[in-house]
Parts: structure tokens; sequence; C-alpha cells
């Protein structure tokens, strides 16, 4: 398994080796002890499963408050997808600040978001599967979300035309109008 950090400390893009022959592939995308033994330690209770039929459906940005926070690791089972990752932890030196992968099934890479980030994804290909392991069960009452387009995060989605969004995440609020939850501890 490949594990390459990135711009946030805790995000990290995890690219399991494929064994393939004329059948297709073999992949083990998630092997705890493995993961462990480069310092990633995380007991997923819940995997989901998503599909988006069109181009440019933009899900997020999504968040899950404590006491039901959730680290997820994404992955694309088909299609492809920009998944995205925003600090929103108060008082960490990279607050607001987003890191964004391109995943796709052919690519096999991983993104794994810890507690404290939002995380958002535009699809860009037609039929696109999104695989999730989450830390925590979905709770509704912890549910939340900020604009996917606020300026003041600034992502860059790529979209050729106006998003297919969902009326939760077109009336989700700006990061200026948001209270985080989340509080920076130091290090990840």
């Amino acid at each position: 398994m490949q594990v390459e950090e990135t711009v946030l400390p805790g995000v990290r893009i995890l690219t399991p080796a494929r064994f393939g022959d004329a059948r297709g592939f073999f992949s083990e995308s998630w092997n705890r002890k493995t993961l462990a033994a480069q310092g990633i330690e995380m007991d997923f209770v819940q995997d989901n499963h998503s599909m988006s039929e069109q181009v440019g459906t933009v899900r997020g940005l999504h968040f899950q408050s404590p006491p039901h926070a959730q680290a997820k690791l994404v992955r694309c089972g088909q299609g492809a997808l920009f998944d995205v990752a925003v600090d929103i932890r108060k008082g960490s030196p990279t607050y607001g600040q987003w890191v964004g992968v391109e995943l796709t099934a052919e690519n096999g890479k991983q993104l794994l978001v810890p507690v404290g980030f939002l995380h958002g994804f535009v699809t860009r290909a037609p039929m696109t599967e999104i695989c999730y392991k989450c830390t925590d069960y979905y709770a509704p009452e912890c549910d939340g979300a900020v604009r996917f387009d606020d300026p003041d995060i600034g992502i860059d989605w790529g979209l050729d035309g106006d998003p297919v969004l969902s009326g939760k995440d077109a009336a989700a609020p700006l990061l200026a109008d948001f209270d985080s939850p989340f509080t920076w501890e130091g290090a990840a």
C-alpha cells in the first residue's frame, strides 16, 4: 500500500497494490495491520456505496459533528470523480484550505479524510460509483454541510455548466457563517 501525505496534515492518498491477470485484478483496499504500521489506525464501522448518474454531480461539502464525527476512506468503484477534503478545525494553521485528488476505477487511489474535515466530490463520468468506509455510524442529528462553491474556500471543481445538487447542498451555509464543532489539537 502506497501512502502519500498531502498539504493538509492527516489527509492522505492511499493507493493499494493491484495484482492482475487475464481475469482482471485483485486489490486489498484496507488492511488494519498494514496501515497501523504506517501510523494510520482507524476502526471503520460502516461502509457506504453511492452512485451518481450524471457528470457534474456534486455531493458536499459534508461533515458529521461530534459525538458521531466520522473519518472516511473514499474510493471510486466505477467511473471517475474529483474528491475533496477541507480543514474545518478551529485554530488549525490550514483552516479553510482544501486538497483534491482524482479517484477513478482505473487508478485505484483512495482519499483518507480525517475527523474535522469537510468532504465532497464531483463526478467526472456518468454512472460513477463511490464507496467509502466511515469510523462512526450515520447520525442525522449530527449531519451538516458547507457550500461547495464558497469563494473563501475556492475549490476549482472543474465544472462545465451547472452542477447537479441536492436541495440540502444548494442551501448549505458559507464557511464564514458556519461555527465549526471541531478544534485543532496540534499535529495530526
